[in-house]
């Protein structure tokens, strides 16, 4: 079965069908005999054959860093749920927290192999600049904020201060251990937020360390920060994960938490459910965050027009067993 013989069914020319199966304008009686045709006969119009007349691949390119990261996870099952509706279809690509795997799936997918892109990036280089400036397709930052592109993202900055504010409640020499700077969101913005709140106070000291988003980097910087500064009372995390090597290591020296040391992450993960004491965290709308995402990339497909939008995502503190204040859940 082909366009022609859909036509010849219909009693209609094959442009009329084209333009049926392109969208394009068909009267009312002429589309519902086409209609019964191709649902009679079960006629499937070739994909390649439609990309190559509308330029449209009806692919969106994901770049993630890690697929196996709750929040990534979360945040790609939005981007999944909004664009299947659309009839999209996504390519994943992790890239394993690699620079040069983001700057390879960043060149593939620039090359019109896609119809746009949704890039969940920690860093931001001066490659990543360039070829996203030689983009030929729509582009979508998600969970970073970046200036010249539409970005959803978080307010890390907020969190960081009002989740601080709740351990200074009850404690006086606090721990921070965070990621790194380059990192603006979880490194930059989360740091620069809890300076916000423990900073210039007479009353508190506070204590610095940094290290990667693994459980192991929370573990070896809280051995560190006791083992230098025993007198900490409060240990604030810049993720969950961190957080759970903290009180894996609190655990293993008999440390009660949190009579002695109290301790706080960022995201809301599973674990963060599952640790003993359940963990007090910041939970950030992942999901609702790719759907919007998402839903963001649709309409620059659906216009000619240049389209550049921010969105900062809200949040809410999740108070738990693991700090002194009182608990929420």
């Amino acid at each position: 079965m082909n366009i022609n013989e859909i036509a010849k069914l219909a009693g209609v020319s094959r442009a009329t069908v084209s333009r049926y199966l392109n969208d394009g304008y068909v009267s009312e009686e002429k589309r519902e005999k086409i209609r019964a045709v191709i649902e009679e006969t079960g006629y499937q119009p070739s994909s390649q054959a439609q990309m190559l007349r509308t330029r449209r691949t009806r692919l969106v390119g994901v770049i993630l860093p890690k697929i196996n990261f709750d929040t990534v996870s979360r945040m790609v099952a939005g981007i999944g749920d909004v664009l299947r509706e659309q009839d999209y279809e996504l390519l994943l690509a992790s890239t394993n927290n690699e620079i040069s795997e983001e700057l390879k799936y960043l060149n593939i997918f620039k090359a019109n192999r896609v119809d746009g892109i949704i890039f969940i990036s920690t860093i931001f280089t001066k490659k990543h600049l360039q070829l996203l400036k030689e983009c030929t397709v729509p582009v979508i930052i998600l969970g970073q904020e970046l200036s010249g592109y539409s970005c959803v993202y978080y307010n890390d900055y907020q969190a960081a201060k009002e989740i601080t504010a709740h351990l200074l409640e009850k404690g006086r020499r606090i721990g921070y251990i965070g990621v790194t700077p380059r990192d603006v969101a979880a490194g930059q913005n989360r740091k620069r937020g809890f300076r916000a709140a423990a900073d210039g106070r007479k009353d508190v000291e506070a204590f610095y360390y940094e290290g990667d988003f693994t459980d192991e980097s929370g573990y070896r910087n809280a051995k560190q920060m006791l083992g230098e500064h025993p007198e900490v009372d409060s240990i604030f995390c810049a993720t969950d994960t961190i957080a759970a090597g903290a009180l894996r290591y609190l655990h293993e020296q008999g440390i009660s938490i949190p009579e002695q040391i109290q301790v706080c992450g960022i995201g809301d993960t599973p674990v963060s459910r599952l640790l003993t004491p359940a963990l007090t965290t910041v939970h950030f709308y992942y999901k609702t965050a790719g759907m919007e995402a998402a839903r963001m990339l649709l309409e620059v497909l659906g216009t000619e027009e240049k389209i550049c939008k921010e969105l900062k995502m809200g949040y809410k503190l999740v108070i738990r067993e693991s700090t002194r204040g009182k608990t929420e859940e």
